[in-house]
């Protein structure tokens, strides 16, 4: 038990580690490419961020264990908005720009529900998977036209400019995929030895220990870009994030393989879509997060768990 901990708390380290190689040499690449800072938020940072998420659900598909699977994706994004989202309009109330009202936050609803809709029987074959994926390039690619079409913004200061070569840039990112592959089937190992040591499901730990321990990348991005001010990034990491755990990383893991997870229930998808659905009109109130909103959806989350972890100690 205390060696899986251990090893389990290295994984995450290394996770953690991992992304933000594949964070800077992404976004120093856009920035050099000129994408504006929303997009390179809702995109790069988001998918970047998002890498450990990948790595972990797909080893776990190829493995058979869809409830690490699924519970990682789901837990994650309840994650995203309750702990990241509301701990960052805590530090500084987090502005919203019309684009994310308009299309990105309405998207990820959109594909929150869709995902609610087609798991309520705990499965997800390969035709879901190719319409999910289909799903994320196409929203990618309008992101990125959209940008260059009504975006007067170009690099800025929100995400710090990497005046190396592009070279260095590309081993980062490398390097950084390399290290999350390698930790992501450590952190699954482990988590499953500590789930069967405390008995509890696979399911639990994907939705808790795996999603949090995944989401440690746009935890740090997130509370960093609140703190310095920079909105856009810390928003939009979020958004873009919770889009990409749904339509690439659930999308690419049922389309390899076919998914079942029995024991990530209709109470979980409904956590998901209930403090998904309370984002919009909290970024609709002045068009912003505030500090008291912020704080609801940290309890919103407190409270899941709870419920959660009710039986399991």
């Amino acid at each position: 038990m205390i060696t899986s901990l251990t090893l389990l708390i290295l994984s995450l380290a290394a996770l953690y580690i991992g992304a933000g190689w594949l964070v800077q040499g992404s976004s120093a690449l856009a920035l050099k490419a000129k994408i504006s800072p929303l997009v390179i938020g809702l995109t790069i940072v988001a998918f970047g961020t998002s890498a450990p998420e990948l790595v972990v659900s797909l080893n776990a598909t190829l493995r058979g264990q869809g409830d690490i699977a699924i519970g990682n994706i789901v837990g994650s994004n309840i994650f995203n908005i309750g702990v990241i989202l509301g701990v960052s309009a805590t530090i500084c109330p987090l502005q919203v720009k019309k684009q994310l009202l308009r299309i990105d936050i309405p998207v990820m609803l959109a594909a929150t529900v869709l995902l609610t809709i087609l798991f309520w029987n705990g499965t997800l074959g390969r035709i879901e998977g190719l319409f999910f994926l289909t799903g994320i390039i196409i929203y990618t690619l309008f992101s990125l036209f959209h940008s260059r079409k009504h975006g007067e913004e170009g690099p800025s200061q929100e995400l710090e400019e990497q005046p190396g070569h592009w070279i260095a840039d590309t081993l980062a990112i490398v390097g950084g995929l390399v290290v999350l592959v390698f930790a992501s089937r450590l952190l699954v190992d482990n988590a499953i030895s500590i789930a069967k040591e405390l008995g509890v499901s696979e399911a639990v730990i994907g939705l808790t220990i795996v999603a949090a321990g995944t989401s440690m990348p746009e935890l740090a991005t997130s509370i960093v870009a609140a703190y310095k001010r920079k909105t856009d990034i810390a928003i939009g990491n979020i958004v873009g994030s919770n889009l990409f755990n749904i339509l690439a990383i659930a999308g690419s893991c049922s389309l390899i393989h076919p998914i079942e997870a029995n024991n990530v229930n209709y109470i979980d998808l409904l956590v998901m879509l209930g403090i998904s659905v309370l984002l919009l009109p909290l970024v609709k109130s002045g068009q912003k997060i505030s500090r008291t909103e912020g704080f609801v959806l940290v309890l919103f989350y407190v409270i899941y768990m709870f419920w959660l972890l009710r039986d399991t100690f």
